[in-house]
């Protein structure tokens, strides 16, 4: 008889995510096992306890899956469960602390998409702003978008030190080449803007950061992208369902289009289970973070 799947999931918060424990179950994980308030120095010990409690055969039917919300700690608990591993007793490892991996690869793929598709420009001919720019999913999209070639800011609202410190930590560990900028007030969004080529707005549920008057002030805005799916929504005349509609707001900017939540959600939710299920199809032990998701979500729009 087959062994059962089994994916553990290794979470440095109080409780683990009920969105992920979903998601785990509907890409045909059988068992679900999370842990809260895992220490980066437990996971090297607990990755262990997984794999040499199985055949090689139940191996192959067993991952692991990290969450949290720190970044750099998802990536460090990833490298040390990769470090425990002692084939052939090795197993699958997807990290994605609070979806921000898998959103942002998402949103900063569907914002792609629409460049080539409507402007004929790739990512590495625009100036992008990151509104919400130090939050998790803030932060992964604007790695990505750099890493991709886009001359990248992380716009902080309140804090142009606490954006600096962020991209400066996030440049050294993946060689992403961001900048940092503040915006506490209309102006200040009004002044960034103006030479925008993309706006991603990644900031917290249920806050417009841009309203019509913001946008108004931008000339070269080519494709806005909000992840807010919580009225007001984060860029007024952007809809949920959005995916290259006309920015009106942005009167100034030529054809500019902007990106809804729904749009970014439905890849998101693709990207995620089809990550998941990799895990249990592979015989290769796979180690899966915002790299693999944004190749993958390229391969989904």
């Amino acid at each position: 008889m087959e062994k059962r799947s089994i994916l553990h999931m290794f979470d440095p918060m109080p409780h683990n995510s009920p969105f992920d424990v979903n998601m785990a179950m509907d890409a045909g994980f059988d068992v679900l096992m999370p842990y809260s308030n895992v220490k980066l120095d437990r996971v090297y010990g607990l990755t262990q306890d997984a794999i040499f409690s199985r055949s090689p055969a139940g191996v192959k039917r067993t991952g692991i899956f990290i969450g949290g919300r720190d970044l750099g700690l998802a990536m460090d608990m990833l490298d040390a469960s990769k470090q425990a591993m002692v084939p052939p007793f090795a197993v699958s490892v997807f990290a994605d602390p609070s979806g921000a991996f898998t959103t942002a690869a998402a949103l900063v793929a569907c914002v792609e998409k629409q460049l080539q598709l409507v402007h004929g420009k790739a990512l590495k001919e625009c100036k992008a702003l990151v509104f919400g720019g130090t939050g998790p999913v803030g932060v992964a999209t604007g790695v990505i978008a750099s890493l991709a070639g886009a001359g990248t800011a992380l716009v902080d609202h309140l804090s142009l030190d606490a954006a600096q410190d962020v991209a400066d930590a996030y440049n050294r560990r993946f060689g992403a080449s961001l900048t940092a900028a503040v915006a506490s007030n209309d102006l200040e969004k009004a002044q960034l803007i103006e030479q925008a080529d993309i706006v991603f707005c990644t900031a917290k549920a249920g806050v417009q950061v841009l309203n019509a008057q913001v946008l108004a002030a931008a000339r070269q805005l080519k494709v806005a992208g909000d992840v807010n799916a919580v009225p007001p929504l984060g860029i007024e005349g952007v809809k949920r369902g959005d995916l290259g509609s006309p920015l009106s707001h942005a009167s100034h900017s030529q054809n500019a289009v902007g990106v809804g939540s729904l749009a970014v959600g439905n890849v998101k939710y693709q990207l995620q289970n089809t990550m998941l299920a990799s895990m249990l199809s592979t015989d290769t032990p796979l180690y899966l973070d915002f790299r693999q998701a944004f190749d993958k979500a390229r391969e989904m729009v």
